[in-house]
C-alpha cells in the first residue's frame, strides 16, 4: 500500500524531505509553498527551494495567499490526498483545513518536542547550548506544534557546529524518518504519544536585533549566536564606522573591558566573562576573509572600544 501525498514545504531544509518521499513508493500528487517572492535589486522573482525542486520532479505546485478561502479547502479536497506532509512550510495552517475528514497532517518538525516549539527550533537549541536536538514527527493540530508525536530521533549539538552545517543532518534525518513515520501508519502500528505541557518551551522567530553582538555577554553566549546565526543573518559589530559580521571565532581566557581589543594582531576581544578571538569575518560589502588577510588593511588598537 502506497499513500498519495501532498507535500507543503519552503526552505531548502524541506527538500531532502521532500526527495525522501519522492524516491519512496508513496506518491506525490501537489506541492505547496510560498509564493515566489522578488529581491530588491532588479525586482527578479524568486523562487522557494521546495519550488524549485518540485519543478526538476515535474510535480504540480501551488502557492496560495491564503489558505482558509472555500476555493483552497476545495480544492485539497478534491485532490484526495491520504496524507499532508507538513515541513517548515511558512504559514500556520488554518482549522478548516485541518477538519478535512478522512485526511491526516503530519509535521517533520526541528527538534524533540516539547521543547523548542515555534518557527527558530535550531538557532535556539544552538543559542542556549543544548546538548543535543532532533526530528519530530507529529500530527498537526490547531495550537502551534503542540500536536501528539509519532516517532522522534535525536541527534548530538557539538560545541563547533554551526546552524547550517546541523541543519543539513537534520533535514537529512527527517527524510529518514518520515519514511518510518509513514510506515508505521500503513502496518497500523502508529502510536502518537500526547506532550508534555509542562516541559513546553517556545523557539520565537529569531529578530535582527539579536545579530548584534553584545559585548556585555559572556564570550561563550556570543559564540553560541555566531553558531546558531551562521550564515544568515550573522553575527555582527561596528569597528570604524563599518558593520564586521563574525563567521567563525573560538574562546580564549583574556579579560579586560567588555568590548576593549586586547591583542589587535590576534582580533582578541574581551567580553563580559573571558574574550573571543575572531578568526574569521566578513566586511561590509566584501567578500568573506580570515582575520590575517583583514588586519593587513585594517588598523585597530589595543584598548579600543569595539560596539
Amino acid at each position: 500500500m502506497s499513500f498519495k501525498i501532498v507535500f507543503m514545504g519552503t526552505p531548502s531544509f524541506s527538500v531532502p524531505i521532500l526527495k525522501a518521499l519522492n524516491n519512496s513508493n508513496h506518491k506525490i500528487i501537489e506541492v505547496y509553498t510560498q509564493p515566489p517572492n522578488k529581491k530588491s535589486r532588479g525586482l527578479k522573482v524568486q523562487n522557494s527551494a521546495v519550488h524549485d525542486y518540485a519543478d526538476k520532479l515535474n510535480i504540480p505546485v501551488r502557492y496560495p495567499v491564503k489558505l482558509d478561502e472555500e476555493s483552497e479547502i476545495n480544492h485539497l479536497k478534491k485532490l484526495k490526498p491520504d496524507i499532508v506532509v507538513v515541513v517548515a512550510y511558512g504559514k500556520i495552517l488554518p482549522e478548516k483545513l485541518l477538519n478535512i475528514e478522512n485526511l491526516s497532517f503530519l509535521n517533520v518538525h526541528a527538534s524533540l518536542l516539547p521543547r523548542w516549539r515555534g518557527a527558530a527550533p535550531i538557532q535556539r537549541a544552538i543559542m542556549m547550548r543544548d546538548k543535543q536536538t532532533g526530528i519530530s514527527i507529529m500530527k498537526i493540530v490547531p495550537k502551534l506544534d503542540a500536536g501528539p508525536v509519532l516517532i522522534q530521533s535525536k541527534i548530538q549539538i557539538s560545541n563547533k557546529i554551526n546552524y547550517e552545517e546541523i541543519s543539513e543532518k537534520m533535514s537529512e534525518l527527517g527524510g529518514k524518518l518520515i519514511i518510518e513515520a509513514l510506515e508505521l501508519i500503513k502496518n497500523n502500528k502508529a502510536n502518537f504519544t500526547p506532550q508534555d505541557e509542562t516541559k513546553v518551551t517556545y523557539a520565537k522567530k529569531i529578530e535582527k536585533i539579536e545579530s548584534k553582538i553584545n559585548w556585555n555577554e559572556n564570550a561563550e553566549e556570543i559564540l553560541a549566536k555566531i553558531r546558531a546565526f551562521y550564515p544568515n543573518p550573522g553575527t555582527w559589530f561596528v569597528l570604524n564606522g563599518k558593520r564586521i559580521k563574525i563567521t567563525k571565532a573560538t574562546i580564549v581566557e583574556k579579560k579586560d573591558k567588555a568590548g576593549a581589543i586586547i591583542d589587535p594582531n590576534k582580533m582578541i576581544i574581551a567580553c563580559k566573562k573571558n574574550a573571543l578571538q575572531i578568526l574569521e569575518l566578513k566586511k561590509e560589502g566584501k567578500k568573506l576573509m580570515q582575520v590575517d588577510e583583514f588586519l593587513k588593511g585594517n588598523k585597530i588598537k589595543t584598548g579600543q572600544i569595539l560596539s
